[in-house]
């Protein structure tokens, strides 16, 4: 059974196993050892370009494993053989890849109890290879309206036309 992904912000998060875990999941809550941890990246995001740094774990439990992604501080939470809780995460997929991921609304512990099974890392459910969709073209500094964009969606067509200005 896949845990599928829900679109509703007040959706209650379903309890999971990362062998359930579909590009589509979210809200999910899971818990699972840390087999693996990469080493540790610095890449520059936002606006002024100040450097975040990024770290995956690969976690898993008895159905599967899955690359956790790590920002800033959970970096540090996290080590090998760890057996991590994380509460209302979600997946994306990165480079076609599935990636597990905390998020500004999730939150990520250590379990209260240690996983006393075997991790199945023959089941990778990242190494497994999605056709990814293209994200729609964003002009200037935003996008239809949300973040000040310069253009707004024309029910008629189903694309985006620039909004009419006037001076």
């Amino acid at each position: 059974m896949a845990v599928e992904g829900f679109f509703e912000s007040k959706r209650q998060p379903v309890e999971a196993k990362v062998g359930e875990l579909t590009p589509q999941s979210r809200a999910v809550n899971v818990t699972a050892k840390v087999v693996s941890k990469s080493e540790i990246r610095e890449i520059p995001m936002g606006k002024d370009g100040s450097p975040h740094k990024v770290c995956d774990a690969l976690v898993g439990d008895e159905t599967g494993s899955i690359y956790l992604t790590l920002w800033d501080d959970n970096i540090e939470k996290v080590n090998e053989n760890d057996t991590v809780r994380l509460e209302n995460g979600y997946v994306t997929l990165f480079k076609g890849n599935m990636r597990l991921n905390v998020g500004k609304y999730g939150k990520l512990e250590m379990a209260k109890e240690p996983f006393a099974g075997e991790v199945n890392t023959e089941n990778n459910v990242s190494s497994k290879t999605y056709e990814q969709q293209r994200r729609p073209f964003r002009r200037g500094s935003g996008y239809g309206g949300r973040r000040g964009g310069g253009g707004f969606r024309d029910r008629r067509s189903g694309g985006y036309r620039d909004r009419p200005r006037s001076y």
